[in-house]
């Protein structure tokens, strides 16, 4: 356990931060996994939003946000 004042307040921030990412890839996974299930059109501008908001915050990198993107696009395309 921290010792000093400012490693305390760091570790509060850092467990607050870690709640809010792992909310934030959940609903990444949540919408991927929907869409790429479901196959259906109607749920990709749900899961682009999730996608640009993790990449936005750094929580997944920028080629990886892509590649997730274009998995769900060739998904829905496939199933028309």
């Amino acid at each position: 356990m921290p010792i000093l004042k400012n490693a305390k307040k760091a570790l509060r921030a850092s467990e607050r931060k870690r709640v809010i990412n792992r909310q934030v890839k959940t609903r990444v996974k949540t919408f991927t996994d929907k869409v790429l299930k479901t196959r259906a059109a109607a749920d990709v501008p749900a899961a682009y939003s999730a996608i640009d908001k993790a990449a936005k915050k750094n929580l997944i990198h920028r080629n990886k946000a892509a590649r997730l993107k274009k998995k769900v696009a060739q998904a829905v395309a496939a199933s028309k």
